[in-house]
């Protein structure tokens, strides 16, 4: 891991209207995330994790404040100029894991490459879903998948195009333990094996144990940001 910044956010601020009155679910929040590290931003449901990973990632704007993104200021791009930056630079996995019902898994897996026109993509893609133990199942749609099949769908459309950064937003919220817990090793297994940097949105403390740093949020502000003991993510 080097020294280098991908993810930078400056006071960033968030606030809402809400029954006629202002809605702060942000309050100038700062952070600087280096390439190559796991970090878990954690904390209970309302305390703006999902605000905060939202504006990271460029896919919502701040009130106040600023995110640079694996070298660009987000809020100096229009809207088109940060999903270039995002589909060039970053990996999503969500908790509903938001695959596309009417394609197969090879085919979800494949969308993200296929936007930037890359061709020639079909076999990483087979390997991908190979690694993640559905290799078997590359014609299968996703209803007829189980969901941590189709959370391991997910995880291999995250890594197609090697990001940069990767984002998990309650990456297991949906699955049962035994089936959160596969798909944890297959996250930590691939994004070591990849080299990409991870912010990791949860709740669950064990999870967030398995980063290197933690940052704490309550009530839309940061309480605490430390690192931690490397841990085995073997």
């Amino acid at each position: 891991m080097n020294s280098t910044p991908i993810l930078t956010a400056s006071q960033l601020t968030k606030t809402y209207p809400s029954g006629g009155q202002p809605l702060t679910v942000l309050r100038a929040v700062s952070f600087t995330i280096v390439r190559g590290e796991t970090c878990a931003i954690l904390g209970p449901s309302g305390s703006g994790k999902t605000t905060l990973l939202a504006l990271s990632a460029g896919l919502d704007s701040p009130s106040s404040g600023s995110v640079t993104l694996n070298g660009h200021r987000l809020d100096a791009l229009d809207e088109d100029a940060r999903a270039r930056v995002r589909n060039e630079s970053v990996g999503f996995v969500f908790q509903n894991f938001q695959l596309i019902p009417t394609l197969t898994a090879l085919e979800n897996v494949m969308v993200p490459l296929e936007l930037r026109g890359e061709r020639n993509i079909r076999g990483f893609a087979v390997e991908l879903l190979g690694r993640v133990g559905l290799g078997e199942r590359l014609g299968h749609y996703p209803a007829q998948l189980s969901g941590g099949e189709q959370q391991r769908v997910a995880l291999a459309r995250a890594f197609i195009n090697r990001p940069q950064i990767l984002f998990a937003d309650e990456p297991t919220g949906n699955l049962d333990a035994e089936t959160s817990h596969r798909i944890v090793e297959l996250l930590f297994d691939l994004n070591t094996s990849l080299g990409t940097t991870l912010v990791l949105v949860t709740h669950d403390l064990e999870l967030a144990q398995r980063t290197r740093r933690v940052i704490r949020l309550r009530g839309g502000a940061v309480v605490s940001d430390e690192m931690q003991e490397k841990k085995d993510q073997a």
